[in-house]
């Protein structure tokens, strides 16, 4: 007897309701290619209802202790039904079980957080009075919502992504509306349930699905919308940029990340690291491992120890807890990682562990013989794709780490005060991490890039400092 299983259908969400519509899409299970749900496909008249929405919700006050109490039921909530949404994230982006609960994990904390922060929001006392003639005037600074703000999400972390635009919006007294990426709009929908069921006034939280570059084009002609939030590629964060005018932006777009590695550090732990920091999701995050830099004497030591740790890595079905390597979010980003491994390779570049691809597979990648003007060292693989490179002395390696267009983050393993200090000083990056990897982030902590990698910084503290205004006050006495 065949079983056949009810594949759900999802609406919009604005001005606290569900809205169906004819034209859906598919979200695919990105292990099996099996659709896993169709969901609404909004019109231009949908962003517009949504936008007219949380504009109007903002006349009605959220006090600080209300947008406490709302995200953290929303935490509590969350970490609740922790089993099934990480069983959503395993189906829609194809990431290992243990790395989807360490998602919702992250994301319920993302929450709790901004929770907490919605009541630290606050402003300072400037001394105006000792300017001569204001003798007699006292003034302070209150930071105040910016007003609608729209957040585009992507595909890669698409659960906790949202709640570090969500969290900070809410907390600071925004509405939003929240556009996900197209394949892994399930995660966002999910979390969108969690909002309407804590009981979030009508309007401070829509949901639009639907083609990307429509949706988003709709959005920007939208003069009520005050900000924008995108986390993604840099063509479409110039793009928003450009089309968004006068209105506030934040950006955190791509980075090639290195990884320096002195002749001083812990080999093994270094190695490890790398290894398990340059395939995590099938390599598909920002800040994942793509170029390492080793100090020449202790190069073959450190390259062996990544060998051995890649090839030890599980590939397979991300439902079950053994597998530690996924598939990636499309048989053409696959396709597209194969090629760029192959131009690499036909330029000199080595494969010491992978290179190999099966459907929507990619096995992870040492390379090694890499020029720093290869494809996989300039631009972002945004794959299981990690380039090994030699260097002689501290100057020479910062030097090649700033050669990129990108500076999100990268990382340095030493026992050296002096060189972790100059590093500190002269690499340029938005974050510089220790004795560990690019790939390490916490949720409180400021995540923002320089050059290509963005503008503007999330972590809750500091997304709220960019999703408000500081107004000035002052009194003649």
């Amino acid at each position: 007897m065949t079983t056949t299983v009810q594949v759900p259908t999802y609406g919009l969400y604005i001005d606290g309701r569900w809205k169906e519509k004819q034209e859906t899409f598919e979200v695919l299970n990105k292990y099996n290619q099996t659709t896993i749900a169709h969901v609404a496909s909004a019109e231009k008249q949908d962003v517009d209802e949504a936008v007219a929405s949380a504009k109007q919700a903002l006349k009605l006050p959220l006090s600080p202790y209300e947008r406490f109490t709302y995200l953290k039921k929303a935490a509590e909530l969350l970490i609740k039904r922790k089993e099934e949404v990480a069983n959503v994230l395993v189906q829609e982006v194809g990431k290992p079980i243990t790395e989807s609960l360490g998602e919702v994990e992250r994301a319920a904390q993302t929450l709790e957080i901004s929770a907490e922060e919605a009541k630290r929001i606050h402003g300072e006392g400037v001394p105006v009075e000792a300017a001569p003639g204001s003798e007699t005037r006292q003034a302070y600074t209150k930071r105040v919502p910016v007003g609608v703000v729209a957040a585009i999400t992507p595909f890669n972390v698409p659960l906790n992504l949202v709640c570090h635009k969500i969290g900070p919006a809410l907390a600071s007294g925004n509405s939003v509306i929240l556009k996900p990426a197209e394949v892994t709009s399930i995660s966002a929908i999910i979390l969108m349930q969690i909002f309407e069921e804590v009981g979030l006034p009508r309007g401070r939280f829509n949901l639009i699905t639907g083609n990307g570059a429509k949706t988003g084009e709709w959005l920007l002609e939208n003069e009520d919308v005050n900000m924008f939030t995108f986390t993604g590629s840099p063509r479409v964060g110039k793009l928003i940029r450009e089309k968004a005018g006068l209105r506030k932006v934040s950006l955190e777009l791509g980075n090639n990340s290195a990884t320096i590695v002195h002749n001083d550090a812990d080999i093994v732990q270094a190695a490890t690291l790398c290894a398990q920091k340059s395939f995590n999701n099938a390599g598909q995050v920002c800040i994942s491992v793509q170029r390492v830099y080793v100090q020449e004497e202790i190069y073959e030591k450190f390259l062996d120890q990544m060998k051995k740790v890649t090839e030890s890595l599980e590939i397979g079905d991300p439902s079950q807890s053994a597998t530690q390597i996924g598939p990636m979010i499309a048989e053409k980003e696959a396709i597209r990682v194969e090629q760029w491994v192959n131009e690499a390779v036909s330029h000199g570049a080595k494969i010491e562990s992978g290179g190999k691809r099966d459907g929507v597979f990619f096995a992870p990648t040492i390379l090694t013989n890499v020029d720093d003007s290869m494809k996989v060292c300039r631009q972002e693989v945004f794959g299981p794709v990690v380039a090994v490179s030699t260097y002689r002395d501290e100057e020479e390696v910062i030097s090649r780490v700033n050669d990129s267009i990108y500076g999100l983050q990268a990382g340095l393993f030493t026992n050296s005060l002096s060189f972790a200090m100059k590093a500190a000083e002269k690499i340029e990056v938005g974050g510089l991490i220790i004795n560990d990897t690019s790939g390490y982030r916490v949720d409180q902590m400021p995540y923002g890039g320089l050059k290509q990698s963005g503008s503007g910084k999330e972590g809750p503290k500091y997304a709220i400092e960019e999703m408000t205004e500081e107004k000035i006050v002052v009194f003649n006495l």
